[in-house]
């Protein structure tokens, strides 16, 4: 067998590999890759600023987001951005963060129920899949995102709040993002048990309007996203009074 020779190519992959922390295989099946941004980059993505709100209601679950990205919270770089994605055949899950971390996590957790049906022939139950949600924001690089899950099946509607550490929490509507204290506001006034999709949509849209009208970091319109236990709609809204 021949010996290669110290300076030809194999050898100069083999030295360039050998270090110890050296991975030529990359990530393992199954593992997240690691964050590979400092504080200041982080500081320049792109980021949703973002109020997004959910609410349970007697029909299903109603979803609403404003429309804008901001660079860094300083420059407004989109006037058109879906915040809101369907991620389960019942279920949507909203962008709060940065634009490339919830996109990422939008992806993994569509894979994971697309993954769960295939396997087991039936639908991933919310509290599965909030418990995965919550489990991906905390081990995974998705930088400092809050999105909320909304969803339906057989126990009925939900809705979810998850925190950037991992955290899931449920209640019957909640709010995240930048303009969040405004649109709490609206909800504690608007909000009442028994509501259908329809009446949802616009309490929904009010909390985000008012979130706009004081929040620099959303605006631009509204998408709203109607869940029910049948299909997922979702629509954009460039004028409030469309859907008020």
């Amino acid at each position: 067998m021949r010996t290669p020779m110290h300076d030809n190519e194999f050898s100069r992959n083999r030295d360039r590999l050998s270090g110890a922390d050296d991975d030529p295989l990359g990530p393992s099946l199954g593992s997240l890759p690691e964050p590979q941004f400092s504080e200041d980059e982080l500081d320049n993505v792109n980021k949703t600023g973002t109020t997004t709100v959910g609410l349970t209601t007697d029909d299903g679950v109603v979803v609403a987001t404003d429309m804008r990205a901001s660079l860094g919270g300083r420059f407004v770089s989109s006037k058109d951005v879906q915040k809101v994605e369907q991620i389960h055949p019942s279920a949507v899950l909203t962008l709060v963060g940065s634009v490339g971390g919830a996109q990422s996590f939008i992806k993994y957790l569509r894979v994971e129920s697309n993954l769960y049906e295939t396997r087991r022939g039936e639908q991933m139950s919310m509290q599965a899949l909030s418990s995965l949600a919550g489990n991906f924001a905390r081990g995974g690089p998705f930088f400092a995102i809050h999105p909320i899950l909304a969803g339906v099946d057989d126990e009925g509607s939900h809705v979810y709040s998850i925190d950037p550490a991992g955290g899931v929490v449920r209640d019957d509507y909640t709010v995240t993002g930048s303009g969040m204290q405004v649109a709490y506001g609206t909800l504690e006034q608007y909000y009442e048990e028994g509501l259908s999709n329809e009446e949802a949509k616009e309490v929904a849209a009010r909390a985000v309007k008012s979130a706009v009208e004081r929040d620099t970091g959303s605006g631009n319109g509204v998408f709203l996203a109607e869940v029910s236990d049948e299909d997922v709609q979702i629509q954009g809204h460039k004028d409030f009074d469309d859907v008020l």
